[in-house]
């Protein structure tokens, strides 16, 4: 069985590909949530993302602010 921490590992990779690839900063991507009505601390959303510690809620809601609908899961 894999470890919790490499599926945190593989969804923190995810989410920073798919917001190298949209162009994404984080700055950017705490705007997009706010027509949303997610309020986010930059600062925060960092810290979320790089401990790979976040809600299934939070990858969606990312991606959808960054309109990203398909998203490639690769091994």
């Amino acid at each position: 069985m894999v470890e919790l921490s490499s599926w945190e590992e593989r969804a923190k990779r995810l989410l920073r590909a798919e917001m190298a690839r949209k162009g994404f900063s984080y700055q950017k991507l705490v705007n997009a949530f706010e027509p949303m009505g997610i309020k986010e601390d930059e600062h925060n959303l960092r810290n979320k993302i790089a401990r790979g510690k976040f809600s299934a809620a939070l990858l969606l809601q990312c991606l959808e602010a960054m309109d990203t609908w398909d998203v490639r899961i690769s091994r």
